[in-house]
């Protein structure tokens, strides 16, 4: 009997000393880290013409998620220049989230 609790308690130690380690192990994120995009130019805003165009320091290939504002997606596009071209959008307001490498932007976008 008192080996049946001795390995009992050995197999406890062992498995709360294997979860500690992990835990320390585990790795750390960043909260801190800058995930903005530097740069970035939204124009013309309002727009009219059915296109903005989108620059930012990097110019690279960035993906483009426009939101209405019950939060329903009306337009998902990979945009490889400057212009986007949203003349199938109605009039209105709209959310425009920019992802383009580690970073993300979002902003107030108007058609009329």
């Amino acid at each position: 009997m008192k080996k049946n609790y001795f390995y009992s308690i050995l197999l406890m130690v062992f498995f709360c000393s294997l979860s500690i380690y992990a835990q320390e192990n585990k790795p750390q994120t960043n909260l801190n880290a800058p995930s903005v995009i530097e740069g970035l130019n939204l124009y013309p805003n309002p727009v009219s013409n059915g296109r903005v165009s989108i620059s930012t320091k990097n110019d690279g290939e960035k993906e483009i998620i426009i939101f209405d504002l019950l939060g329903k997606k009306v337009l998902q596009t990979l945009l490889n220049t400057r212009e986007l071209n949203i003349s199938n959008l109605s009039p209105g307001v709209y959310i425009i989230k920019i992802n383009e490498q580690n970073a993300t932007a979002t902003r107030k976008l108007i058609v009329r």
